[in-house]
């Protein structure tokens, strides 16, 4: 074996010499995920400059990706979410701890989300619905946003939707 040949670094080590973290690729975005971020997006947007919601809409549809998310999903929930804002903030203001509109626009929008989809989204499981929504909230949220979204979504859960939750809480499969 010759040693003239220029030494390699290892695939593991940085220029340090350091070894690197693995690398992951990154996690495959489900369509209503995908959605479900770009509806936050839109939420934001609407929330901090209440502009027109078809304005907004065509503002998501120029975003990378979004030929990949549930088009139905996220047009329900931003348009849904937009019209329904005050119903679903009565729902939100009996387990929040100030007025919504005192809330970071982020978890503001995460909770709308949640509210809806825990209202009109009957084919997924509640669990699910708050489990999306404190992954948005770590995604776009503070640093313990998905705590707060987590707590206020499972109280309102209980409201929203009673009999999946007791049959969860008794051990039955919802």
């Amino acid at each position: 074996m010759s040693t003239d040949a220029p030494e390699r670094p290892d695939a593991n080590t940085a220029d340090t010499g350091a070894p690197a973290a693995t690398k992951r690729a990154p996690a495959k975005i489900s369509p209503r995920r995908r959605s479900r971020m770009l509806a936050l997006q839109g939420l934001y947007e609407w929330l901090l400059g209440g502009g027109e919601p078809a304005v907004i809409d065509a503002h998501m549809h120029e975003h990378e990706g979004f030929e990949k998310c549930d088009r139905a999903h996220f047009d329900a929930l931003l348009h849904g979410c937009i019209a329904e804002a005050a119903a679903l903030d009565a729902v939100l203001k009996r387990h929040v701890d100030r007025p919504t509109a005192q809330l970071s626009p982020v978890e503001h929008g995460v909770l709308l989300i949640g509210a809806y989809e825990l209202t009109h989204c009957m084919d997924i499981p509640y669990r699910v619905v708050i489990n999306e929504a404190v992954e948005l909230a770590k995604s776009f949220g503070g640093t313990d946003g998905h705590k707060y979204v987590n707590g206020v979504l499972d109280k309102a859960a209980g409201d929203l939707r009673p009999v999946e939750v007791a049959a969860r809480r008794a051990g039955r499969p919802s």
